[in-house]
C-alpha cells in the first residue's frame, strides 16, 4: 500500500501516470508497505496466462528474492523509475523515503532493485551515466542503496508512520533491533533473485 498522502497523476503520453506527494513526506517515512491485498504470483502461473494478461503482470509487477511476481493492488504499480529515486527498497517488504519528498514531487524507485526480467532503457537523467536498468543491477549498486536505506532508517522513529501497522510480523523484531541500533540494516543484495540456469 502506498502512503496515504499520495495520488495518481497523468504526466504525459510518453511516461503515462506517476505517483505524487500531496503533502510533505519526510525522509525515513514508510512510503510503501506490502499488504495482504497485494498478489504474490508464481512464475509458472504467470507463464500460463494469455499474452495480454501476462504482458500486464510483467509490466506492473516486480520480482522478490524468491522469484515470485508481486502485483500491487493500488497505485504503487504506477511508481516510475528514476536513477535519483525518492524512495529506497529495504529487506522488510517496505520502502522508505530516501530524502524529504515535497508536495507535488513524484515518488520514484530505482528499477534496478526490482529483479526485472529484461533490460529497461530509460529517459536521460542529469547526474548519472546510467541509461539502462539491467536485471542484475542489485549486484552492482547494492552498496549505494544500502547506504541510502541506512540514512533513511536514522529518521524512522522521528517521523509519522501511517503505514507502520502493515509491517509484517516476521519483520517486526528485526526492525526494532535496527531502530535500537542493536543490529545493522540488512543489505538489499539479498533481494537479488538469480534465475535458475537453463541447461
Amino acid at each position: 500500500m502506498m502512503h496515504p498522502d499520495t495520488e495518481l497523476r497523468y504526466i504525459n503520453d510518453q511516461i503515462g501516470y506517476g505517483v505524487f506527494a500531496t503533502k510533505f513526506i519526510p525522509k525515513g517515512t514508510i512510503v510503501w508497505a506490502m499488504d495482504d491485498l497485494d498478489q504474490v504470483l508464481d512464475p509458472a502461473f504467470v507463464e500460463t496466462l494469455d499474452p495480454l494478461r501476462k504482458q500486464d503482470v510483467q509490466k506492473y509487477s516486480f520480482k522478490n528474492q524468491f522469484g515470485k511476481y508481486i502485483l500491487c493492488w493500488d497505485k504503487a504499480r504506477y511508481v516510475n523509475h528514476s536513477f535519483h529515486a525518492t524512495c529506497v527498497a529495504t529487506m522488510y517488504d517496505m520502502e522508505l523515503a530516501a530524502r524529504d519528498i515535497h508536495p507535488g514531487e513524484e515518488l520514484t524507485d530505482d528499477y534496478g532493485t526490482l529483479n526485472l526480467d529484461e533490460p529497461f532503457d530509460c529517459l536521460p537523467e542529469e547526474g548519472t551515466d546510467r541509461s539502462r536498468v539491467m536485471p542484475d543491477d542489485l549486484l552492482r549498486y547494492y552498496r549505494q542503496w544500502d547506504e541510502i536505506a541506512a540514512g533513511a532508517f536514522e529518521h524512522f522513529n522521528h517521523v509519522d508512520q501511517p503505514l507502520l501497522h502493515l509491517i509484517r510480523p516476521e519483520h517486526r523484531n528485526k526492525l526494532n533491533a535496527i531502530l535500537n541500533h542493536h543490529m545493522p540494516v540488512d543489505s538489499v543484495i539479498q533481494l537479488y533473485y538469480r534465475p535458475p540456469s537453463r541447461a
